[in-house]
């Protein structure tokens, strides 16, 4: 209940921390989201460069937070992965078991519902049995036998129910357990009595039958029949009763088995234990004879042999009684004997019926327990399976407590919580193995009870059957002996198969380990093997493929040779074009170098100190990121935990399942492997067979070389002066070459080092320039729009006549400022250079450190808002009771303070910039012009290269013409040289050099593209931000588009030019980056200081901050007061302004916001001028009306005579009021000449605006021109591409054919020249065959046709010719065969070998034709063959191209994806402003609404006022009639004055409705402008994008056309080899000639054995092949085998996966818990492998046990005959010392007496009475005489008044502090308990792995503590008061017990089992613990 209890406390406490973690972490969220309002609110600023540094900062911050929340996301969806497969394994788990119980309940429920019918059916019969047994039983002397059955039954069922209920209600007090095992010995007691009382009754009824059978006659024998069928049916109903009252009884026992099975199990030890001592006990008593006082042993054994004394002694009183019983119905029986004689067979049957019955009960009864024992030990493993299953989420939330506590950072506390869950855990689990353990010593325990019970009942009927010597009852005794010693043999056969069971539940633990591991191991070795097989043959397959391609490297080397010196003789021309232009440059180059070096040094300074800033900041975060890995390696250790948990599950549970599996599998894997090394062994072979091939070919081919060698030497003599020539030629190139190459490597150094360095940094300057013009004039706007809204504010503010004072001062002052500016421009003009540098310098540090603010400002507020949700923590956690708002508030506050001074700083700051920027802008006008200058300069350039570009074209025409003469001239001398050979051995390097070039300068260039494209990006993003260009800025860049056209379709043409520039440029670019890199490696250690210094200043800030937060709150509460009462007043004026809100809103769709905005203000000061000029007339109009109305007064008041001084004070008030009234009138028409020049300057710009458009509108035209050029271009170039790629196709296939013929022709060419040294010489055929070479020649000289067009052609024709000359050769080595075969066959008739030799010869003409034409074919198809291999090498670098291109253009996208996010979040910040301005203009709108109201007021006030002077006048004239005329004249001017002022404000209406017509169609101007600028900027990257790709096209034309002329040189060299070749190979023909005529006839010979030796060689190729094909399909079905082995594994997976995934649902939830589990589960893991390794060593040591037992067991046997003689000595033992009292016993009595406490000593003083043999009425009596004297006065009479200090001190139990007011019967029954409680020395446990349990219970820990005390003074203590350790000490070497101590006080042998004493807590028992131990 208290566990129960505690893990409900333990959930809750773990869901309110949740709930807590969740409320914190929501309000977190919450101050989070208010923060970030409040800072939007805070960052709305109106400057716009601002406004981009905030946005940009914001950018950064949200990139940050994406990353790590990135990641986060990474790591949780890998657990979840994680927990998924663990679900997924855990699930199946739980089918497994669920289902291997369910089909095991079932199973138990049938055997126990036939069990419960066989019960049912055999105690009917017992029943049928007894009622014919009492229906018979007729007569007096029956009577007692009946009621004793009766009684005992009643007994036994009373005793039975009630003892039940009492044991299920009591089940977990220890108190109880005593009266269980005592009911239980009662229990077996009564059925042993009942099975005798029936053999009494079966016996008795026998005789009865056959007395009745002596004495009846026949009516009486019918009637006995009648009687006895009535019994039987009696007897059946009531065994049918009985049988119900059994099984009721049994369903008890089974529940009251279940829960007392750990209990009995307990003392099943220290029952053996007691068996063993009375052995010993009784052999003692045997070898003493009894004597009493023999030794202090025995007199303080004496009380317990007095018990069993007793117990015999009851025991043979019931023996005798049932004697008394016996004999009396043996008389009954004599009577009856003769009457019952004839029914004797039919007793005698149904005797043998109940005896077979009766066994048949028995072995019913042993199957019954046998399952119930099962059923309980399925119970126990279901109850195991549920704690687990609790224990599981009780460490679930143990792990979510210890992440919430690892996320906190506090860890402090919960490792001890931890620690003690893991105690409990381990405590739980050592409970269920000792409950596993005390179940199997119950089964030896009920079987040791049954031998003792049925031991005692034979020996008791042998005390009985002495006295009387009755043969019947003999029989039956000798029956039961039978039958209980059958007993025995099923207990030694249970306990047999116990030990079995135990030893085959360990071997398949172990045989399943052995088997996982022995298949793993099988799994790997079946990997490995297919892995190694797999290895070999792809090893194999990539010799072929290595072999293949030697084979075709060195066909290539062969082709790829000749081409490069036709390509040096291509770059010899370029490069003499180059060097003039780069001549021309490098003046120019040098100059700007200069000025590029020194703003490069300027850079590189900054660019250090910016990099030691980031080195600092870099390492700040790798401390974080270091707190940051070790969270996560914690994170990942529990992950890997997790992991093995959840692996070793599912090796478990898939082990039962897939061992079959893996069997079968591991034999097929096997058989493959098996398969698979033959097929492996089989290539291996073949492939020695094909290196042994090559081997010989290559052995045959240096043969054929040396044999050339040898021939060409002989020819080069003759050759020489060809040679002379040829060297002279090549020395004369070779010179040209290299000064060709001298030349051009220092022009290019020269170049890379100034030329394109100063090119490229000079365009970056002028992209620089541009973009500070840009930034310029936008800061300027801004900056104008800021003074602007400065002006408006002080103007609305404060309507006076200073403000128009400040606005004149202002215009003069930017006059005076103009003037200067002018002035100085001329100056700065040649200062432009370094203004500029100055300028980019100072801007970019600017940003750099406004851009550094604003992170250190976001990274200072994500640290405040960590350490603020620490404190707000941290505050819950000390007082939780607290409000939490006002310190949030307070923080938010503090934050936003800080803000707004750092904000005021920035604004400080740029303040600055623009004062500096301005002076900047005059810089930028005068670079302007000279940026003009240069222009003009590049134009000029321009014109010059097109001139050049024209010689070199005229120059390249005349080059081929002289390279065509020259082709013609070789061409010449090759006829000449034509009949050579072995050019096969000269494969050169070089091309492969050259193409490693190519591929360096390609991967350059990629290089070069990708830092280009970085630079434009950040280009971009500067240019984006700015949203206007200046008119000037504009033409420039018109003019430098048309340029840059100019000189791309230049470019175009110019490939070689383009393509050096642009080498030279990637070069430069990529030393830049290097440069740029090296630089950047520089520390960050300034930076470092400079934040730690910002660090300290905010701190202090923050200080000061929180002092003056109160002050803020209360100005906070005065601005809410403000704000409401200001709502209060805008819902008044809401109505007017919804009129203006749509022309707003219409207005803003229209216009661009900056250009509407200065209208509207410049309108705003028009019309605040006007009220001030109002408000002027309304106070003079006042003015005069009071003058007029005290004017009246005074004339009403006084009389005529004054009324002349007041008159005249009247008229000059008037010609006052006159005087201002012309000074308005003058301020109006200036304002109105004011507004109209404003509107023609208006009217100007839009004229200059729609001139723009205009030129936009042709750039757009001209753009999409180029573009679409641009496109065709491409498309022609893929179309190319195809035809490309088709051709290489056709090639391939014809190259196979080719190599084939090359083979077949090298192999009996070899063969022929092998044999052509062992043949003799004939002379005539020698000259014959001279006389046919030297006809030959010439005809081939004259017929090889002359093509003198291309190069490749003439490689063709050497190529052939070679190949003519090798096969006339052959031809002419194959004619001397026969002719020397036919010369040595006869000598005779040389005149018929002469007509032969003619013969021959003109067979061998014929045979040269053919061979001629067979050579044309084998030329036709080398020179297809080089073809195919030219475009091969052709393709593999487009191929490269493409792939280039394509990377190109896949980071392109990249970049244009990201420029897309880029615009898209510039979208939106442009929305945002537009939002802004928005509301600004509404905000201006409201103020033109006042203003407008303002007027109406006023005027309406003019109205009345000049009503009012009206009236006045009219009193006037009425009064004053002789005066009037003068006034008159001045209420005439009044007049005009106001119909001029009312011309005017009509004037005003009209010239505003022209103002803002104007602003329409000037804000859709701006819009138009906008769009057209937006298109030219689309425009400009389209042209950009396109005009790199016609550049990466260009440079792949370049590199083919370097390929042309390296293979163009390649082949001239080739020629001059062939040259040489062919001088030898014609001297080599003539000696071969000579030879050949002798060697015709043998080599004819020769010739057919190697055409046989051919055919034989080409069979084998075949059936090699056929082979190689054989092995092929083997390996694709076995490739096939596999896959579908993989598809198969592949389905069951999927199909498992689907099922899981219906179910991942409901697991989810489980699954985010059982992740928090493995950490804890690990430990339990390591805990639970030590308490394996004891219960290992446990079960070793029970084994050991088992085998003692065994042998004490023949012991009992032996002394169970000892027993019976010692039981006769007893009852001599008895008489003798029962008048005898022990000392000892006394002695603890008396002491007992005193340790009671005062109400219970009356116990004692009656245990003392029954032991002195003193009645209890008698004690009882004089306890109640005593009680009225007092008890303890007879006691301290014996003491002499010393009681108290006589008394021994002996220990009190410390048990619950109740040990005084106990009684003496509860401390026996404790003293029982602690009997049977366990303290053995622990097992040896390896006392490093076991971690310290928690603290035992107080009762274990007091019993031990009694039992150290009580070890002092064993001598004299209690056996009965004495703790268990003192009375029975364990331990051999304890100081509790002497030498000559009692048996039973004798410590515990070694040979007996000891277990450990388990510290276990109250609720789980001892038993539970064992159990838990024996099932893991």
């Amino acid at each position: 209940m208290s566990s129960w209890l505690g893990g409900i406390g333990s959930g809750l406490g773990q869901s309110l921390g949740q709930v807590g973690g969740s409320l914190s972490s929501f309000t977190g969220q919450i101050s989070n989201f208010t923060k970030d309002m409040l800072l939007e609110g805070m960052e709305e600023v109106g400057d716009a460069a601002t406004e981009l540094q905030v946005s940009n900062s914001k950018l950064a911050e949200v990139e940050t937070a994406f990353a790590t929340q990135k990641s986060e996301y990474d790591r949780l969806r890998k657990l979840h992965a994680e927990l998924e497969e663990k679900l997924e394994a855990s699930e199946i788990q739980n089918k497994q078991q669920s289902a291997e119980y369910r089909t095991l309940l079932q199973q138990k429920d049938v055997e126990i519902s036939h069990l419960k019918a066989r019960q049912s059916g055999l105690q009917e019969e017992v029943q049928k049995l007894q009622q014919s047994a009492q229906s018979a039983s007729v007569g007096p002397a029956l009577l007692p036998v009946t009621t004793a059955s009766s009684t005992t039954t009643s007994s036994s069922a009373s005793t039975f129910l009630p003892r039940h209920s009492g044991s299920h209600q009591g089940f977990h007090g220890d108190e109880v357990d005593l009266s269980d095992v005592l009911w239980s010995q009662q229990e077996i007691n009564r059925l042993s009595t009942e099975v005798m009382r029936l053999e009494a009754e079966v016996a008795h009824w026998r005789r009865m039958s056959q007395a009745s059978t002596a004495a009846g006659a026949g009516n009486g024998d019918q009637g006995e029949i009648l009687k006895l069928q009535r019994t039987i049916k009696e007897l059946r109903d009531e065994m049918s009763r009985e049988v119900d009252e059994h099984q009721h009884e049994l369903a008890a026992l089974q529940d009251a088995q279940r829960q007392k099975m750990a209990d009995v199990s307990r003392r099943h030890r220290e029952e053996l234990a007691e068996y063993e001592e009375r052995i010993e006990e009784l052999e003692e008593q045997i070898q003493s004879g009894g004597g009493p006082a023999s030794s202090s042993s025995d007199a303080s054994k004496q009380p317990e042999l007095q018990k069993s004394i007793r117990s015999l002694q009851e025991a043979a009183e019931q023996r005798e009684k049932q004697l008394a019983e016996l004999t009396a119905s043996l008389e009954e029986a004599q009577r009856k004997q003769a009457s019952l004689q004839l029914e004797k067979d039919d007793a005698h049957e149904e005797n043998a019926g109940l005896l077979q019955n009766y066994t048949r009960l028995q072995a019913s009864v042993a199957e019954l327990q046998t399952r119930v024992q099962e059923q309980e030990g399925k119970a126990l493993q279901k109850a195991q399976l549920e704690q687990e299953i609790q224990m599981l989420r009780s460490n679930l939330t143990g792990a979510e407590k210890e992440i919430e506590r690892l996320k906190s950072l506090s860890e402090a506390e919960p490792k001890e919580e931890v620690e003690h869950a893991d105690i409990l855990e381990l405590n739980t689990i050592i409970g269920t193995l000792r409950q596993e353990k005390e179940v199997l010593e119950q089964q030896k325990l009920n079987l040791q009870e049954r031998l003792t019970v049925a031991e005692e009942q034979i020996i008791s009927n042998n005390e009985a059957g002495a006295a009387e010597s009755l043969e019947g009852l003999k029989v039956e005794l000798e029956k039961k002996e039978k039958v209980l010693r059958a007993a025995e043999e099923e207990r030694d056969n249970l306990m047999s198969e116990l030990e079995e069971l135990d030893r085959q539940n360990q071997e398949a633990t172990q045989h399943m380990i052995s088997v996982k591991e022995q298949l793993s191991g099988q799994l790997k070795e079946a990997d490995a093997e297919l892995k190694r097989t797999t290895a070999e043959l792809s090893t194999t397959k990539d010799q072929k493929k290595s072999l293949e391609q030697e084979l075709e490297n060195q066909k290539e080397k062969m082709s790829q040779s000749a081409f490069t010196l036709n390509d040096l003789h291509m770059s010899k021309q370029q490069l003499e074009q180059t060097v003039k232009e780069l001549k021309d440059k490098l003046g120019n180059a040098q100059e700007q170098s200069r000025d590029a070096r020194r703003e490069v040094g300027e850079l590189k300074k900054i660019l250090q100190e910016k990099e030691e800033q980031l080195s600092a900041t870099k390492a700040k975060l790798s401390l974080g990121q270091e707190k940051v890995t070790e969270a996560q390696e914690a994170k990942e250790e529990h992950a890997a935990k997790e992991k093995e948990l959840s692996d070793l599950r599912r090796e478990l549970d898939q082990m039962k399942s897939a061992q079959e599996k893996v069997m079968s599998e591991g034999y097929e894997l096997k058989m493959e492997n098996r398969r698979l090394k033959e097929d492996s062994e089989q290539t291996l072979g073949k492939a020695e067979e094909l290196a042994k091939q090559l081997k010989e070919s290559q052995a045959a081919l240096n043969r054929t070389v040396r044999e050339k060698d040898t021939r060409i030497e002989a020819l080069k003599l003759e050759k020489s002066q060809l040679e002379g020539e040829l060297t002279q030629a090549e020395r004369t190139l070779a010179e040209q070459v290299k000064q060709y190459q001298q030349t051009i490597e220092e022009l290019t150094r020269a170049r890379s080092m100034d030329a394109s360095a100063l090119q490229t940094e000079h365009e970056r300057t002028i992209r620089l320039n541009q973009d500070k013009d840009l930034e310029i004039s936008q800061l300027k706007r801004d900056m104008e729009q800021l003074a602007s809204d400065h002006r408006d504010t002080n103007e609305m503010l404060s309507i006076t006549v200073a403000g128009q004072k400040q606005l004149t001062d202002l215009l003069q002052e930017k006059d005076a400022f103009m003037e200067t500016v002018k002035q100085n421009a001329a100056d700065l003009q040649a200062e432009m250079e370094n203004s500029i540098s100055v300028v980019t310098k100072e801007a970019e540090t600017l940003k750099q450190a406004l851009e550094e603010k604003d992170k250190q400002l976001g990274g200072m507020k994500e640290e405040n808002s960590h350490l603020k949700e620490e404190i707000d923590r941290l505050r819950d956690q000390q007082s939780r009771p607290q409000p939490l708002a006002e310190p949030r508030t307070l923080d938010i506050i503090t934050e936003l303070e800080t803000e707004i001074t750092q904000l005021k700083s920035s604004r400080n700051g740029l303040d600055e910039e623009v004062q500096a920027l301005r002076r900047t802008l005059e810089e930028q006008q005068a670079s302007l012009l000279l940026s003009q200058q240069t222009l003009q300069a590049q134009q000029s350039e321009l014109e010059q290269a097109h001139a050049r570009h024209q010689q070199t074209t005229l120059n390249y025409d005349r080059l081929i013409h002289a390279r065509d003469e020259e082709i013609t001239h070789l061409q010449q001398t090759v006829d000449q040289l034509s009949e050579s050979q072995g050019w096969a051995n000269s494969p050169p390097v070089q091309g492969d050099v050259i193409l490693q070039e190519d591929k360096t300068q390609s991967l350059n260039q990629e290089n070069g593209n990708e830092k280009h494209d970085l630079s434009k990006v950040e280009i971009e993003k500067l240019v984006k931000g700015i949203k206007e260009k200046e008119t000037e800025i504009s033409q420039l860049n018109e003019k430098n588009l048309s340029l840059t056209r100019q000189l791309d379709q230049l470019v175009v043409s110019h490939d070689e030019v383009g393509k050096l520039s642009q080498v030279i440029l990637q070069k430069d670019l990529e030393i830049q980056a290097l440069h740029a890199r090296v630089s950047m490696g520089g520390g960050h250690n300034q930076d470092i200081m400079f934040l730690q210094q910002q660090l300290q200043a905010y701190a202090v800030e923050r200080e000061q901050v929180l002092a003056v937060l109160n002050e803020k709150t209360r100005e906070n509460s005065q601005l809410r007061s403000d704000y409401h009462r200001l709502m209060d007043i805008m819902a008044g004026k809401e109505a007017a302004l919804l009129k203006l809100q749509q022309e707003n809103q219409r207005l803003s769709n229209m216009s661009d916001p900056s250009g509407s905005q200065e209208m509207f203000k410049e309108t705003i000061q028009n019309l605040s001028r006007i009220i001030r000029e109002k408000d002027i007339e309304i106070d003079a109009l006042t003015q005069k009306c009071q003058t007029l109305v005290t004017v009246l007064q005074s004339s009403g008041g006084e009389s005529g005579a004054g009324s002349g001084g007041v008159s005249s004070n009247q008229f000059e008030e008037l010609l006052a009021e006159r005087d201002t009234l012309k000074q308005q009138v003058k301020k109006m028409e200036e304002w109105k000449q004011q507004v109209i020049t404003t509107v023609k300057n208006m009217q100007h710009e839009s004229a200059q605006l729609q001139e723009e458009l205009i030129k936009l509108q042709s750039q757009v035209s001209a753009d999409s021109d180029c573009s679409s050029k641009l496109s065709v271009d491409y498309t022609r170039l893929i179309q190319s591409y195809e035809q490309k790629e088709r051709r290489l196709g056709s090639l391939s296939l014809e190259l196979a054919q080719v190599q084939q013929t090359i083979t077949q022709l090298s192999s009996t060419k070899d063969v022929l020249l092998g044999k052509l040294d062992s043949v003799a010489q004939t002379p005539e055929v020698a000259q014959s065959s001279a006389a046919s070479l030297t006809a030959e020649a010439p005809t081939q000289q004259t017929a090889s046709p002359v093509d003198g067009d291309k190069l490749r052609e003439e490689l063709e024709r050497l190529q052939a010719q070679l190949a003519e000359r090798e096969n006339t050769i052959r031809t002419l080595q194959e004619n001397n065969h026969r002719l020397s075969n036919s010369a040595s066959a006869s000598e005779i008739e040389q005149r018929s070998q002469a007509e032969e030799a003619r013969q021959v010869r003109e067979r061998l003409d014929a045979l040269q034709r053919s061979v001629r034409e067979k050579d044309l074919l084998i030329k036709t198809k080398g020179d297809q063959l080089i073809q195919v291999s030219e475009s091969l090498r052709n393709r593999e670098n487009d191929n490269e191209v493409l792939k280039q291109a394509v990377t190109n253009l896949k980071e392109r996208a990249l970049i244009l994806e990201m420029d897309v996010k880029k615009l898209k979040e510039e979208n939106e910040l442009v929305a945002a402003r537009s939002r802004e301005k928005e509301s600004e203009f509404r905000a201006l709108q409201e103020t033109n609404m006042q203003v407008s109201l303002l007027l109406r007021e006023k005027e309406f006030e003019l109205s009345a006022m000049s009503e009012k002077a009206a009236t006045v006048e009219r009193m006037l004239k009425d009064k004053e009639q002789g005066k009037s005329g003068e006034l008159n004249q001045l209420l005439n001017e009044l007049k005009s004055m106001q119909e001029k002022a009312v011309l005017f404000q009509q004037e005003r209406d009209q010239v505003m409705m022209a103002l803002k017509q104007k602003q329409m169609e000037t804000t859709a101007v701006q819009t138009e402008l906008q769009h057209m600028r937006d298109k030219e900027q689309r425009l400009n990257l389209e042209l950009e994008r396109l005009r790199n790709h016609l550049l990466e096209i260009e440079d792949s034309y370049t590199r083919e056309a370097l390929a042309a002329e390296d293979r163009e040189t390649e082949l001239r060299r080739r020629v001059a080899l062939l040259d040489e070749r062919l001088a030898t190979s014609s001297s080599a023909v003539e000696n071969a000639s000579q030879q050949a005529c002798m060697q015709v006839e043998s080599l004819q010979e020769q010739l057919i054995s190697v055409v046989k030796q051919r055919d034989d060689a080409l069979v084998q190729l075949r059936t090699s092949q056929e082979q190689v094909n054989q092995y092929a399909v083997s390996l694709s079905n076995l490739q096939m085998v596999l896959e579908q082995f993989q598809q198969e594994e592949k389905a069951m997976y999927s199909a498992e996966l689907e099922k899981h995934k219906k179910e991942k649902e409901e697991w989810r939830r489980k699954a985010l818990k059982l992740e928090d589990q493995a950490s804890a589960l690990q430990l339990n893991l390591d805990e639970a492998n030590a308490a394996l390794d004891s219960a290992s060593r446990l079960t070793d040591q029970l084994d050991l046990k088992e085998e003692q037992l065994e042998e004490l067991k023949k012991q009992v046997d032996v002394r169970q005959e000892m027993l019976e003689e010692a039981q006769r000595k007893l009852m001599n033992l008895l008489n003798s010392t029962e008048g005898k009292i022990d000392k000892v016993l006394m002695r603890n009595l008396f002491l007992g007496y005193f340790h009671t406490p005062k109400t219970k000593r009356a116990d004692v003083l009656r245990l003392m009475g029954s032991v002195l043999g003193l009645s209890r009425e008698d004690v009882d009596k004089m306890l109640e005489e005593d009680s009225r004297h007092g008890v303890s006065g007879w006691m301290s009479g014996w003491l002499g008044g010393r009681g108290a200090q006589s008394v021994p001190n002996t220990p009190q139990r410390p048990t619950s502090g109740q040990g005084l007011n106990s009684s003496f019967s509860e401390m026996f029954v404790k003293f029982l308990e602690m009997e049977s409680t366990p303290t053995l020395p622990a097992p040896k446990l390896p006392v490093h792995d076991i971690k310290p349990l928690s603290a035992p219970p107080s009762r274990r820990t007091s019993s031990a503590a009694g039992a150290a005390a009580a070890g002092k003074r064993a001598g004299e203590s209690n056996p009965f008061l004495a703790p268990r350790s003192a009375a029975v000490p364990l331990m051999t070497g304890s100081s509790s017990g002497g030498p000559g101590g009692h048996l039973l006080m004798k410590p515990i042998s070694d040979a007996l089992p000891t277990f450990t004493p388990v510290p276990v807590s109250a609720e789980a028992s001892g038993g539970a613990v064992l159990k838990d131990l024996l099932k893991q």
